[in-house]
């Protein structure tokens, strides 16, 4: 992973870093300090995968039941990704876990880590998932989320060129990307409308992230797919209300997961032209979001809105890379950077079984 290098207002205890002034310089927000993820700040992230990838209960199945016989528990129907609370959650903690150690080798000093994915990233074990995934009463489940967070587990591994077990771990868990790879093509030209959800259906994110795998592994096949669709979907919207979110349980903006996503798949100045018409208010430097507030993280749903305020920084930082004349929108994904981080902790377990891993998503992205 690159260096996570980015540009914090600090309000929390959590970087031991002094809270830098924000000042105005030729109508951008800058900083006086560029701040880097510390080992400290990976350290704590990294604990909260590392402990729920083998926790097995609580655990929502999901799954559709042909009989009896399917009834069986998380670890024995997915013995891979049966760990964080859902399977989905489980696919992005391993990456979230190889991300990191990735960035700060250190991590593994005990062999924690590596002795983790030698015992599940095995060929018996995907065979199992795949049976699973073959049920022909469960041949959508994840669709699309959790297809492309396993998309996004395999691109960290194939990117690992220097460790030769990442390259075997990646070719292990190959067939369950097949599955997913073809399924992918054979869904989306049945999908005549978009799915603007602020939850896992959506469609923009999934087709974000699995958009960012195919390009890295070289399935072109599946990012022309991807790209003509979601010009198909999304390029005619305009006036997104954007006033209207959050929903009470929402983890993601349908307004700014859609305007990244065609920042992946349109021309800068088409997308440029596109933005203006689609949320025009982003190119207003005065322009602000609230942030979502969080009144219960013990419930499960509720909590989402800490995920609300990863992913709309992560947005915001992906749309002012791609036109830095709006920069003055990174303050903006900050704020609500800073407002979330310090609630990824391991105090309740709806909120630590994913936090994590959409907090290093907006890290990566500025």
């Amino acid at each position: 992973m690159k260096n996570l290098f980015f540009t914090l207002l600090l309000s929390s205890c959590l970087f031991s870093c002094q809270k830098e002034t924000a000042v105005k310089q030729n109508s951008e927000i800058v900083t006086s300090k560029n701040l880097k993820l510390e080992l400290a700040e990976a350290q704590k992230i990294i604990a909260l995968p590392l402990h729920c990838l083998e926790v097995e209960y609580p655990n929502k199945l999901g799954q559709v039941l042909a009989s009896d016989a399917e009834l069986k528990s998380p670890k024995a129907l997915r013995p891979i990704f049966y760990g964080c609370f859902d399977w989905h959650s489980s696919a992005h903690g391993y990456w979230s876990v190889v991300k990191l150690w990735k960035q700060f080798p250190e991590l593994n000093n005990d062999g924690t880590i590596d002795a983790l994915l030698t015992k599940v990233f095995t060929d018996e074990n995907v065979s199992v998932e795949k049976v699973f995934f073959d049920q022909e009463h469960n041949k959508n489940f994840e669709r699309t989320y959790g297809w492309a967070w396993f998309f996004k587990l395999q691109e960290e591994l194939y990117t690992w060129k220097e460790n030769p077990k990442a390259q075997q771990w990646y070719k292990t868990l190959q067939p369950l990307e097949n599955v997913f790879v073809e399924r992918y093509l054979n869904y989306l030209p049945k999908l005549n409308y978009p799915i603007r959800t602020g939850t896992h259906d959506n469609t923009a994110f999934g087709m974000a992230l699995s958009l960012e795998y195919a390009e890295t592994v070289g399935n072109t096949k599946l990012k022309d797919a991807i790209t003509a669709k979601a010009k198909e979907l999304y390029t005619n919207d305009t006036n997104c209300p954007i006033a209207y979110e959050p929903s009470g349980h929402d983890f993601l903006s349908p307004c700014l997961q859609e305007a990244w996503l065609l920042s992946k798949v349109l021309e800068t100045n088409d997308y440029k032209t596109w933005l203006n018409q689609f949320l025009p208010q982003l190119f207003d430097k005065n322009f602000d979001l609230e942030v979502g507030k969080v009144s219960d993280r013990n419930d499960g749903h509720l909590v989402h809105l800490d995920g609300l305020n990863f992913s709309r920084a992560t947005c915001l930082f992906e749309i002012a890379k791609v036109l830095p004349e709006l920069n003055h929108l990174k303050p903006i994904a900050i704020k609500h950077f800073n407002v979330a981080f310090p609630n990824i902790s391991n105090d309740d377990y709806m909120g630590s079984h994913w936090l994590g891993s959409f907090a290093l998503q907006a890290l990566d992205a500025q």
